[in-house]
């Protein structure tokens, strides 16, 4: 840099010169590989299906999978290479995948690759050629050409061989200004090449890099449609879990409650039926322990009804319905509820007094706790409800434990359950559930 103006460095030249040839190459060997990726991906993704439809075909099917991302791969290889060797970003390495779109939308889009980069190589492809071809035919044309240094001949550019050959006559007849025309178009056509080459090497690597990347928009939306599909087929697999769950277990509490409380009272009436006339006082004695077996089923399908729609929740809210369940545990607990910012869904509701009432449940049961607390939280358009006890811990969320069908209820209405459990306690029980 001197008195403000820039003079280009041999070292300058030398480099923007070698990323010309990188980028020639780059752009001269795109045909092969494009021409042999869009068979191997469509052939490997036949391959796949069949594969997969076929008793024991999974090994096929793997083998075809991985045959098809191969061209992904090895365009990715090829951009990465590019642009570390001709002195821009460091190498890429490998491809980057996301495990969620490894089977799906990378396929999909390395076959949207593979057919839609075969016009942008042509093109790239023919451009290339034509700038070296025409540039080292004028560059080398004074020492082709046969012109006597009298000759009036007008400058002609031949290119071919026999038969088929190009004639472009100049109508330059002076053998210095045919030298002087093939020297400037030569230094021209020097000059402008790595610019045609840069843009055709954005043009046809920015195509892989928006197809092939996992980082890129497409794929970033295509992986969050397949995860919004995923989750909403959870949701629905917890749904129809939970309602089960909630139905044989509403089932088992009528036949092992209510239902034998209504059997002995049948038969305190038939008792006393039978003794009315003959027997008084035993007929009024049948009589007194069927009010009792009518009053204690009439009690038990109030906490069935309680456990199906808790009355409370529907009439005072969600901090009252926890507090009553607060006050009701054996273990002494205590409430640490914050302020709800907007009404509550009616599911997340449920959802949330259900998971404090299972939760103290356990703790009655099986923690040996000597107090616990109930947290809730409401912040960010998130409902957060905990339980926390000081007992051994060891609570697990596994199948087959009561904590699963919790689980599933809290799924089924787009929230998550959490459970820290470490042996010999604390343990507590997290609830997340997002507010619409």
């Amino acid at each position: 840099m001197v008195a403000g103006r820039w003079r280009p460095s041999a070292g300058s030249a030398v480099r923007v010169g070698r990323r010309a040839l990188v980028e020639s190459l780059y752009l001269l060997t795109a045909p092969l590989s494009a021409a042999v990726g869009l068979p191997l991906v469509v052939g490997g993704l036949c391959v796949a299906a069949v594969g997969s439809l076929a008793p024991g075909g999974s090994p096929v099917a793997a083998r075809a999978l991985a045959l098809a991302r191969w061209p992904g791969d090895l365009e990715w290889w090829r951009i990465g290479q590019v642009r570390s060797r001709a002195g821009g970003a460091k190498d890429t390495g490998g491809r980057p995948r996301s495990k969620e779109t490894a089977d799906g939308a990378d396929l999909w889009l390395d076959l949207a690759h593979a057919v839609t980069v075969l016009p942008v190589v042509l093109v790239t492809t023919v451009v290339t050629v034509l700038w070296w071809f025409v540039g080292v035919a004028i560059a080398t044309y004074p020492l082709r050409s046969r012109v006597a240094p009298g000759s009036l001949r007008p400058m002609t550019l031949y290119a071919g061989s026999g038969r088929s050959h190009i004639a472009l006559s100049l109508g330059l007849t002076s053998p210095a200004a045919r030298l002087a025309f093939a020297i400037t178009v030569a230094v021209l056509l020097l000059f402008t090449l790595p610019v045609v080459t840069r843009v055709c090497v954005v043009a046809q690597a920015g195509l892989g890099r928006a197809l092939l990347s996992s980082m890129s928009a497409l794929h970033r939306r295509i992986s969050g449609l397949e995860q919004e599909r995923d989750t909403a087929r959870a949701q629905a697999v917890a749904v129809v879990t939970a309602e089960a769950a909630a139905l044989r277990r509403l089932e088992r509490d009528i036949h092992d409650g209510p239902q034998q409380q209504l059997v002995r009272l049948a038969m305190e009436l038939g008792r006393a039926q039978h003794h009315f006339d003959s027997r008084p006082e035993l007929a009024r004695a049948a009589l007194a322990d069927a009010v009792l077996r009518a009053q204690d089923a009439l009690d038990e399908l109030r906490a069935l009804s309680r456990g199906i729609a808790p009355p409370i929740l529907v009439d005072r809210g969600l901090r009252e319905a926890l507090s009553s369940l607060a006050a009701r545990c054996v273990v002494p607990a205590e409430l640490d509820a914050g302020p709800l910012g907007c009404p509550l869904d009616a599911a997340v509701e449920t959802a949330a007094y259900f998971v404090v009432a299972e939760a103290l449940t356990n703790v009655a049961k099986h923690s040996h706790a000597r107090r616990c607390t109930v947290g809730m939280r409401h912040a960010e358009g998130m409902l957060r409800v905990r339980v926390t006890d000081d007992g051994v811990g060891g609570a697990a969320l596994a199948k087959g434990h009561g904590l699963q069908g919790l689980a599933d209820r809290v799924q089924a209405v787009g929230g998550r359950l959490r459970v820290n459990s470490p042996e010999d306690g604390p343990t507590t029980v997290t609830a997340e559930l997002p507010c619409r």
